[in-house]
């Protein structure tokens, strides 16, 4: 199998063939030293007026020279002046302004744990003014339990919370979904080791279906078992509604012509989230959340955490298209996911936010990685990014101004070939200084259980 295929259906076991330059610490490396080798456009922009400043520079310089020299009739005054212009308008600290401002940002990006993966990203964190959160994984802990087995009371076969349960498990025992993770865990828990099942089948986005028993079981949500045929009982579709309410997830389970019970899942919403969404609007963004839960649990989360636009009822392959209609609005979105349905609307995403806990293809796909895995470090990565590309700004902005101020003075005689050496080196230094300032970067409003963590651990060779 090749690396970062997906499995789609069924069931499969994979054994991992390469190792060394394609782990997780490779791969980390690569991205901070691509992203500390590039350059924005900020930095492409200073390139052309480089172009163009050079040569002027030597003209200035030239006629400089021999203005003093064929009015001052001084030939020593005149190499003095043309020097001095010529050293006063070097550009060093206009190479040295963008180079070194995201060597210490992404250095210190990889020491808080959140990877940069590119200049690209410094300027467009600074444009966002929507932030998108995917739920589960990422607003939420991802580690769903079974909380409640209902089933209907009037089923003429007395299916019992038991069999119900093992047959559900039996279902899900090979799925990598959260929910169904925890439906077969509980299932485990509950009767030990469970049946065997054929015609095993993944409806992405709905649910599952297996044969158990000789009994065709779906395992789901609301629109699998309409979609199936299967008849609701009132009873269980209003014990479905009270817990969805509640802010659970209700999966339906069935076989046989009808749904026999509803399995209640529910999730913990992440101790930072509410925190982070606050920090968030603070600093003037707009945050939704997107998920595939129905309307009435996600909206139960979003108050929660306070959010104040919910995307519900989203299949996997909608995310992107909810990006795109975000965007199509004039928003400027950051979306953040953890699992493989994020991977499209990442790329969508005129910003990425990969969890870096969740899937490789959702962190290959975006342009922030936060290794950590806590959703507090996205409201980090956003400040860390505008305090880079703002300091990057203000090199750029010293060195211009510098040029622009002292060149006159030297073409006036004002300066010697000594002083402006030393003016111009200081020049250099003051922009290395400003940018230096950014390794005391670090997180603001964050609970000292987020913020004082231990730093990832580094690679010799690699800047931080």
């Amino acid at each position: 199998v090749a690396g970062a295929t997906i499995n789609t259906s069924g069931a499969l076991t994979v054994r991992a063939t390469r190792v060394g330059a394609d782990t997780a610490l490779a791969q980390i490396v690569r991205l901070v030293e691509q992203a500390q080798t590039g350059k924005s456009a900020v930095q492409r922009l200073a390139d052309r007026i480089s172009a163009v400043f050079v040569p002027v520079v030597l003209v200035i310089a030239a006629a400089t020279f021999l203005g003093w020299w064929l009015l001052g009739d001084d030939l020593r005054d005149a190499v003095d002046a043309s020097v001095a212009v010529l050293i006063i308008a070097c550009p060093c600290a206009l190479g040295l302004a963008t180079p070194v401002a995201i060597m210490v940002g992404t250095g210190r990006g990889a020491q808080l744990g959140i990877l940069i993966k590119s200049v690209e990203t410094l300027e467009q964190t600074r444009r966002i003014s929507t932030v998108v959160f995917d739920k589960t994984g990422t607003l939420t802990d991802g580690s769903m339990s079974v909380v409640d087995v209902v089933t209907d009371p009037a089923d003429a076969d007395g299916i019992t919370e038991g069999l119900l349960l093992a047959r559900a498990g039996a279902v899900e025992a090979d799925s990598e979904h959260p929910i169904g993770r925890a439906i077969a865990a509980e299932a485990r828990r509950a009767h030990g080791s469970l049946d065997p099942v054929d015609a095993f089948e993944a409806i992405p986005g709905h649910g599952i279906r297996a044969d158990v028993d000789g009994s065709t079981v779906w395992v789901g949500r609301r629109e699998l078992i309409g979609a199936a045929g299967l008849h609701l009982a009132t009873e269980l579709d209003d014990a479905a509604i009270a817990r969805e309410i509640e802010g659970r997830t209700a999966i339906f389970v069935g076989w046989e012509g009808r749904v026999r019970g509803v399995i209640a899942v529910s999730d913990t919403t992440s101790r930072s989230a509410a925190a982070t969404v606050e920090r968030l609007h603070d600093r003037g963004l707009a945050v939704a959340m997107i998920t595939g839960d129905n309307a009435r649990t996600a909206r139960t989360v979003a108050d929660e955490v306070g959010i104040d636009r919910v995307i519900a009822g989203v299949l996997p392959a909608g995310k992107q298209s909810e990006v795109e209609r975000l965007q199509a609005d004039g928003e400027k979105v950051a979306m953040v996911g953890d699992g493989i349905n994020d991977a499209p609307a990442l790329t969508q995403a005129d910003l990425g936010i990969a969890i870096g806990t969740g899937t490789d293809v959702a962190i290959e796909s975006s342009d922030l990685t936060l290794m950590r895995g806590d959703v507090a470090h996205v409201v980090t990565a956003i400040d860390l990014s505008r305090r880079t590309y703002r300091t990057i700004v203000q090199n750029l902005f010293w060195a211009f101004a510098y040029n622009t101020v002292a060149i006159p003075l030297a073409v006036a005689g004002l300066l010697n070939p000594l002083v402006a050496g030393a003016a111009m080196a200081f020049s250099s230094v003051s922009v290395v200084a400003n940018s230096l300032r950014l390794r005391r970067f670090r997180p603001t409003d964050v609970p000292p259980s987020v913020r004082d963590e231990a730093p990832v651990p580094t690679t010799p060779g690699v800047p931080v």
